[in-house]
């Protein structure tokens, strides 16, 4: 039987808020355990909470971003369970009026595009971390992240594929980057995400029973989780099981998935109106004011990159995934409008491999925009060939100094004077007469082979196209 999946995800990004959504404590990653935890976030009789303004703007800047239905008027609510690191006994979300509605974000898989649907996206509170390993005995519990501010975002289930979703949450993790809302640093739990997974009959309308992936940090776990999980949903399946709906675990490590518990629905959490917060309500003016603040999205970026730099639609896709990485590429521009294209290729060739197999950022690269910029512009004016420049890259990345320094102690200059490279060529013409027979008898390609004669007699310093243009005209 031929089986579809269908996979909806519930992306948490932590707003990078100073202060919790509801307490003055401070948000502060990596700080002493239970050190940035007050006593409303402890729950502690008497305490009251109070809305962090901040929050809001940030999720509405968010809901703007997606061309979402903004709620202007919007409540809390308590959502009641019982688990040591929630010391309240609940956690204060947002359950039928969140404030954000329904938006919209456009995918791209292997050269086709679709329109994934968002649900909403509510603010709550994060709860503490459980520690398991501090004690042989017993459960430590650190509640510095309890109340810190989280965005619930919800997507439909309109993802077919791992793929996808990796796509989407990858969508949502440069935006949330690019309007400033969230930091995205997934090894910190800044992004996380759960992921519901279900398959059905091809062509069958009706959804199947979803399993409930928790608290994936890593898009490459995420995609692994979810094809797990999909092997695992056709084996019941097609051993005539059942597949049960629950929350489940993926272990990295084993790749693995276990079952945590069975999958609550929102009755057994009892939701109500939170009593101490009053409803939200925005204005008009409050939108007006965040969406004149909102800086060029990406859809928006790749738009300009391709109409205005003349780049493809992949190569703007590419730079436009990260704001990082699109941050460095307008960088690296400056001065160097008119080789875009060139920029793009080294950018996403040279860097992104130097990068790949560091295993660092590009916030962290050994070699600045600035530095890439001028090595580009000694290509442009022909100071060095871009084979060479592969060999400054290399030094430049490894600490020797910039373009020029590299270029003038290795003494890499490119040959251009005509005079010096008509000779060598004279030269390889004169002790070559069968190549050149060749050549005047319409074998284009042994073209190459003068060519590469030449580039062993200079080094590699000869302009590659005064050569070739030299070479063509002296052999007929």
């Amino acid at each position: 039987m031929q089986w579809e999946t269908v996979i909806g995800l519930e992306i948490h990004a932590q707003l990078n808020t100073k202060s919790k959504i509801f307490s003055a404590a401070a948000t502060e990653f990596g700080q002493a355990p239970n050190s940035q935890a007050c006593a409303v976030d402890l729950g502690l009789p008497g305490v009251l909470p109070v809305l962090n303004v901040e929050a809001v703007n940030k999720a509405i800047k968010f809901g703007l971003a997606i061309n979402a239905h903004i709620n202007q008027r919007n409540i809390f609510d308590r959502k009641n369970y019982f688990y040591p690191d929630l010391p309240k006994g609940y956690q204060i979300s947002q359950m039928d009026l969140p404030i954000v509605g329904e938006g919209e974000i456009e995918i791209s898989v292997d050269e086709a595009t679709k329109v994934v649907g968002v649900t909403r996206a509510h603010l709550e509170e994060d709860a503490g971390k459980s520690v398991h390993d501090m004690f042989n005995e017993y459960t430590a519990v650190d509640l510095n992240r309890a109340g810190t501010p989280l965005l619930e975002i919800v997507s439909e289930p309109d993802m077919r594929s791992a793929k996808e979703a990796v796509a989407y949450a990858k969508k949502i993790h440069a935006l949330v980057q690019y309007i400033g809302i969230c930091d995205g640093n997934m090894q910190e739990g800044s992004f996380r995400c759960d992921a519901n997974v279900s398959i059905r009959p091809m062509g069958q309308e009706k959804l199947g029973t979803r399993a409930e992936l928790k608290n994936i940090n890593s898009f490459k776990f995420l995609e692994r989780a979810i094809n797990l999980e999909v092997e695992r949903q056709q084996d019941i399946l097609e051993e005539g099981g059942e597949v049960v709906q629950e929350t489940r675990l993926y272990d990295a490590v084993k790749h693995q998935t276990r079952s945590m518990r069975s999958k609550e629905e929102a009755n057994d959490y009892r939701y109500f109106p939170d009593p101490d917060l009053l409803p939200v309500e925005i204005s008009d003016e409050l939108l007006t004011q965040i969406k004149a603040q909102l800086p060029e999205l990406p859809v928006e970026k790749k738009a300009r990159f391709i109409k205005e730099l003349g780049l493809s639609e992949y190569d703007a896709d590419v730079l436009t995934s990260q704001k990082s990485l699109a941050d460095y590429f307008e960088t690296l521009l400056k001065g160097n409008e008119s080789n875009a294209k060139l920029c793009a290729n080294w950018v996403m060739g040279e860097l992104s491999a130097a990068l790949n197999k560091s295993q660092i950022e590009i916030e962290k690269s050994p070699v600045s925009a600035q530095d890439l910029s001028l090595l580009i512009v000694r290509i442009g004016d022909d100071t060095i060939s871009g084979k060479i420049a592969k060999d400054v890259f290399k030094a430049m990345w490894d600490g020797e100094g910039n373009a020029d320094t590299i270029i003038d102690s290795q003494g890499l200059k490119q040959v251009t004077d005509t005079g010096a490279i008509e000779v060598i060529v004279d030269e390889i013409i004169k002790n070559n007469a069968a190549q050149v027979e060749q050549f005047k008898s319409g074998n284009e390609k042994i073209l190459g082979f003068f060519v590469g004669q030449a580039m062993k007699a200079t080094q590699g310093k000869a302009n590659p196209k005064l050569l070739n243009e030299m070479l063509r005209s002296k052999l007929g």
